[in-house]
């Protein structure tokens, strides 16, 4: 494996821990403000940069951000978004840790399965780990990152009438990432174009508007739902979103053997799987007045 493709899964693991420490620390910020107002986005997200808590939270996922984009400019998308996945280790231990926040043995069981996907994913690595793999169709990735889109703020739209509804704010949230995440992959192969060509594409304006809204929808789930379950189903659907993203839109290659698909699906299954361990994020008690 190229030196290249090891250092972006060593960024990929850095923005994993950044992920979810930003993640931890916006919610606490986030429980600690005024609902987010779906009629006034704009003015709700200033209210949320009132709180400490939410600001270190963007703070430290904005560093996070950076590392990430290094990473998928490095290495194939599918395997970066698989040691992200990773990062559910990371967020149970952190959690439990550092922000004394209950978690089930469920969660921790996730562990374990999280482990044993990428040691699988390991096995599989000759031939998709030796480049970057940022080549894509563009009517592909349009349709691609559209659909996810779309998808996203819909199942947004029809959580609105549910306001308790956790675990759908915090799904929409994952595709939007998601969709923003493989804008960001292939925007990064323009970078040997110069920083400045890569920041003027059109790209940059899809990945900025669809990135927002996550970050508007995220906050929401954050605020009426328990921290752990949020995050994790927030990191499943987008890593669900980018992985399937490698061989659809970017080509990467997969096992042309039988054994070698069943071991690299089996990966994919077993990390992705960790977050369905789980159990949906209860909606939080309204305060009194």
């Amino acid at each position: 494996m190229p030196l290249s493709v090891q250092l972006g899964l060593l960024l990929a693991l850095a923005t994993a821990l950044a992920s979810v420490l930003g993640f931890l620390y916006k919610h606490r910020g986030a429980v600690e403000s005024p609902d987010v107002e779906w009629r006034h986005p704009v003015r709700s997200s200033l209210v949320l940069f009132r709180s400490r808590w939410y600001v270190l939270g963007i703070a430290v996922a904005t560093f996070g951000w950076f590392l990430h984009v290094g990473a998928l400019a490095l290495a194939p998308i599918s395997l970066v978004q698989s040691v992200i996945a990773g990062g559910l280790v990371l967020l149970t231990v952190c959690a439990d840790k550092i922000f004394n926040l209950p978690v089930t043995r469920r969660e921790w069981i996730g562990v374990a399965m999280t482990a044993a996907g990428l040691a699988f994913l390991a096995a599989t690595l000759e031939g998709a780990g030796n480049e970057s793999h940022s080549d894509y169709v563009a009517a592909d990735l349009s349709l691609y990152v559209g659909l996810t889109a779309a998808t996203g703020i819909a199942i947004a739209f029809v959580a609105r009438g549910r306001p308790r509804r956790a675990d759908v704010y915090a799904a929409s949230a994952g595709l939007l990432w998601g969709g923003s995440d493989v804008a960001i992959k292939a925007a990064s192969g323009r970078f040997d174009d110069g920083l400045i060509t890569a920041v003027l594409h059109p790209l940059t304006i899809v990945i900025t508007v669809v990135s927002l809204a996550g970050l508007v929808v995220s906050a929401r789930s954050l605020q009426v739902g328990n921290a752990v379950p949020v995050i994790a189903i927030t990191s499943t659907a987008a890593n669900v979103v980018t992985i399937a993203a490698g061989p659809i839109v970017f080509s990467e290659p997969v096992p042309g053997d039988p054994l070698g698909m069943f071991v690299r699906v089996m990966a994919f299954v077993l990390v992705i799987g960790a977050a369905a361990l789980t159990p949906p994020p209860l909606p939080k008690e309204p305060q009194p007045a």
